[in-house]
């Protein structure tokens, strides 16, 4: 490996981008993160009611893993956001949504009438992953704190 990829790798905020690139990456910032910050207030709106169900699914301590879902949803979502340690945060959130989806959407065990729904919300998830990943690879562009903290 050479010089310039071990450096890409290791900061890839500090990558080259264009304008539009950094608009692109910013949005796609803003609409990742927007699928988690409402989510986790909403989970402490309806503490009791997301611990019941975390229950119904058979997870072991749902009050600790209510909280857990809550602090990623909303911290790491708010990481995401700006754009500091996005790439900790993008890659947190990608392990909780492989986790969880298979747990709360697992479509091939549900009755029929469950199961579109829930197929749908199981590959936006996978696909939420993807959204993720990218953002774990490439760095959250250079209009965010990890960007402008990597060019000086």
């Amino acid at each position: 490996m050479n010089t310039t990829t071990t450096q890409t790798l290791a900061a890839p905020g500090a990558m080259a981008t264009t304008g539009a690139q950094d608009a692109a990456m910013l949005i796609g910032r803003v609409l990742l993160a927007w699928l988690f910050i409402p989510a986790g207030w909403a989970k402490i709106a309806g503490f009791s009611g997301v611990v019941g169900y975390i229950s119904s699914k058979g997870v072991p301590l749902p009050e600790l893993c209510a909280a857990i879902a809550i602090a990623l949803e909303i911290g790491a979502g708010l990481l995401l956001l700006v754009g500091w340690k996005a790439r900790w945060a993008a890659l947190a959130l990608a392990i909780f949504v492989a986790v969880i989806t298979p747990i709360f959407h697992n479509y091939w065990a549900m009755a029929e009438a469950q199961q579109a729904m829930n197929r749908q919300a199981f590959w936006k998830n996978i696909a939420v992953i993807g959204g993720m990943l990218f953002v774990w690879a490439f760095g959250p562009g250079g209009w965010s704190v990890d960007g402008k903290r990597a060019r000086g």
